[in-house]
Formats: C-alpha cells, structure tokens, sequence
C-alpha cells in the first residue's frame, strides 16, 4: 500500500504497554502511524521504572491511556452510561460474558470486573471514532477488547503470540475468540497450528501468520566481527519459561571442563533475586553478571560484543531477542520448541538443544565459546540473512494493514447493506 492512501483510526490494546520487553509491539505501533494509520494505545496497567529504560518507551507512555489508573468511580459511570444508553449492546456484551467465562465464584467476579473496563474503554474508543480494536495476547486483556469491541460496535482482532495462551486455552475461551474477532493474527506458522487446534474450523479463515519484525536499529546496523572474547549473552525477562535455571547449571558445567568464560544476563522479572541467589549457590558470581534491564542501543553493543546469544527456554512464542542478535550476526543458542525451529536452523544459523536438557546446552555453550571467529562469522551471516527474509518490520506491518484495510472494508459493507 501507498503511503499515501488514506488510513482509518484503530486502536491497540495490551496489559502493559510500552515495555522494554515488548519492543516488538512498539515498533508495529510506530510502522503502522508511518504508514498512515492513526494509532490510539490503551493499555490495562503502566509498566515499573525498572522498565523505562529509553526515550522512546517514556514518549508512548506519555501518549497511552491506562485504564486501572482512571478510578473506580469514572469505571462505574461509564458502564452505567453505556448501559443506559446502549442497553442491547449491553445486554449481548454480558452474554458473551457469561458464556466465555471459566466455572466458579471468582470468575463471575473477574469478568464482571473486564466488563465494566470494556465500558470505559468502549466509551474511549467511540469518543476517538476508532474503527477497529486491536489487542495483543490473547487473555485477559483479550476478554477486554474482545466486551469492547461488541459494546463500541466496531470490529476487535487480536495477536496470539503464545504460549501462554496455549497454557490453558479453555479459561482464556481462545476458539471463542478466534471465531468473535474480525482477525487473528499468529506470529509462526506453530502459533497458528494451536490456533487451529483450539478453535472451530468455521474460524480458521480469521487466522493470519504475519511474523514479528525488527526495525532499521537491527537490519541497518554496521556489524561486526565475532570477538574473540569468551563471553555470552542472556537477553529476556527472568521468569519460570524462560529455564534460566538451566542456564545457570549448564555454565557451572562449562567451566568444570576448564572454559573460562563471562555470561552477561540482560533484563528482570519475577525470579531475579532466586537466579542470583542460585547463582552465587554455584559460585558463579565472576562468571555470570546480572546487568538489569537496558535501552535497545545497550542491548545491541552488548550482543555485539559476545560470541553468541542462549536462551533456553521452556515454553516461547517466538523470540525477538533470537532475530536481534542473528540481524547482528551473532549465532542462538535455544531450544528446539514452539516456532523457534522456524527461525533457527540447527547447525547453520545457531545451536538448537532439548528443552531442560543441561547436558546439551553446555556441549552448545562449549561450541560456542570453543569456535573461531571465522566459523561464527559464517553462521552469523546466514542468521543475518534469514531475518533479512522474514523478520523485516516494513514487511510484516505492511501486511498486517492490508488485513487491517480488508477488515474495515467488510465491515463498512456489512454496514452499509
């Protein structure tokens, strides 16, 4: 599509938004504005200071509505407006409600509790004349649009991006969904297999595969030579699925073998403390260092400057980080799971290794802190050029508002009839 061809208003909708961790959705944001469209973000709840870490997360932070942070009282009232004046629209959004909720007592309290913030965000969205509400993951925050979009009367779509959606597909309703949105988008080609799994056939043509991208910071970039340095780099947030406690035992081992090395450990999360504690349990306190969350400029010299990048993680979507340090010509280290295979191939662009498997991520490790130069060099240029392929963000949210202009087509027809 031409730039100049004129846009509609949209909306997205996360849990948290902007994250440092989520740079993937804050590019999509900004490639779709540079395309034209005009992009509102609502997000659930605001992110900690640990995670505003650039310029250009404050900048989104200062344009976003986050919706706990409006009170109670304005929530109420605009549910009881909506009620008011919309009573229908109510009527069938309490309905979806009750139909997509989980059994028990404390579900008719949470979705009692999306309703009334699907009012306020409703009322958002018709006072902007937005014209399709989009959310990332497909959960909680998906139950919102998804009340939302049915109280605005506006088509909603979401991106499903795994795996935590796939954890317990039924108290997420993920088939319902899919089959309610205008739109799923999947971010690998394994996402939309489960997508599929979860949801009735009749739905299936709602789901899209448009693939996460990375911006000209890491496709444009001058690249680097492998340095020779033994040293190794973790980038993501500290939390259960990603196996960092694997990590931590694989590089005990590596340096029983006699390999001396560093690991740099980039980001946060909800077991931080416990990594750092096990790790000092290992004596690993020369070895492994804990650098906290940092700004994508940090992140690409600190790629950059190690040989290559381990993510061992249990359960994923697919990994932006992998895409960052291949368009840098670093080679992964990662499991062999979800879509990651799809991006990675084993032997060529990196090391693909069993999921909780010590014994192989350190033999992985030892590779690659055993290789010359030259090699990693060859194995970075053909992960470079695979995301040169796939993972260009011009690309990707090109094709996202093509499917985004189908949508409003549709629905302005199916109106209009």
């Amino acid at each position: 599509m031409s730039n100049a061809q004129p846009k509609s208003t949209i909306a997205y909708l996360t849990s948290f938004y902007a994250r440092a961790s989520d740079t993937f959705i804050r590019r999509e944001v900004e490639q779709l504005r540079r395309l034209g469209w005009m992009v509102h973000t609502f997000s659930i709840r605001r992110v900690g200071s640990e995670e505003q870490v650039s310029g250009e997360i404050l900048r989104e932070q200062a344009s976003t509505v986050y919706i706990l942070e409006q009170g109670v009282w304005r929530h109420v009232w605009a549910f009881i407006s909506m009620a008011c004046r919309y009573p229908l629209r109510m009527l069938r959004a309490i309905n979806l409600a009750r139909r997509i909720r989980w059994p028990g007592v404390k579900s008719i309290v949470w979705h009692a509790i999306y309703l009334v913030e699907a009012a306020y965000l409703a009322q958002q969205l018709m006072q902007r004349e937005v014209k399709l509400l989009h959310n990332h993951i497909g959960m909680n925050t998906g139950t919102v649009a998804m009340l939302a979009g049915e109280l605005a009367q506006i088509p909603f779509s979401m991106t499903i991006h795994g795996p935590h959606e796939f954890f317990d597909p039924e108290r997420w309703a993920v088939g319902a969904k899919i089959a309610k949105s205008a739109l799923t988008i999947c971010i690998s080609d394994f996402g939309k297999s489960q997508c599929m799994l979860f949801s009735p056939r009749t739905a299936w043509s709602q789901l899209r595969t448009v693939r996460c991208g990375l911006d000209d910071v890491f496709l444009h970039t001058d690249v680097t030579a492998p340095p020779t340095a033994p040293k190794l780099i973790y980038v993501g947030r500290l939390d259960p699925e990603k196996g960092f406690f694997v990590l931590l035992d694989a590089a005990a081992q590596v340096r029983t073998h006699g390999l001396k090395f560093e690991l740099l450990v980039v980001g946060d999360g909800a077991v931080k403390a416990e990594c750092k504690a096990y790790a000092a349990q290992l004596q690993l306190q020369d070895t492994v260092h804990f650098l906290g969350w940092r700004g994508s400029q940090d992140v690409q010299r600190l790629i950059s400057e190690c040989r290559a990048l381990v993510l061992p993680s249990f359960a994923e979507g697919i990994p932006v980080v992998l895409m960052e340090s291949m368009a840098l010509q670093r080679p992964v280290i990662t499991t062999q799971i979800a879509g990651i295979p799809e991006l990675v191939h084993n032997g060529v662009s990196g090391w693909l290794v069993s999921p909780s498997s010590v014994d192989d991520l350190a033999n992985a490790m030892g590779e690659a802190l055993r290789a010359s130069p030259e090699v990693l060099a060859e194995m970075g240029q053909r992960g470079r050029q695979r995301v040169l392929e796939r993972h260009s963000v011009v690309k990707e949210v090109e094709k996202l508002s093509e499917l985004f202009s189908e949508v409003l087509h549709l629905s302005s027809v199916s109106t209009n009839s």
